[in-house]
């Protein structure tokens, strides 16, 4: 996850640093320091803001994207790929 999508996806649920930060576990000061890109942040670090943004409903997309999920949107995401069988194509 990159400073950008991160955010994007806060911005997109009306998160602010500490809403982050307090569903991530991590301090408010580290989220902010992450999204500017300053410092060196550990890869588990940085999949514990992932995690909690996709725990919110986000969805991480290709390059930079993030967008609400189906479920967030109350959309239909459709068929899981796990779920699928012959009887989905009647």
């Amino acid at each position: 996850m990159s400073p950008k999508q991160s955010r994007a996806a806060r911005a997109l649920l009306g998160w602010q640093a500490a809403d982050l930060a307090r569903e991530s576990g991590l301090d408010a000061g580290f989220v902010e320091r992450f999204e500017a890109g300053t410092g060196d942040p550990a890869s588990g670090q940085v999949e514990a803001l992932r995690s909690a943004l996709m725990r919110a409903g986000l969805v991480f997309t290709e390059g930079d994207g993030v967008r609400l999920s189906g479920r967030q949107q109350g959309g239909d995401e459709g068929t899981r790929l796990g779920d699928l069988t012959t009887e989905n194509d009647r």
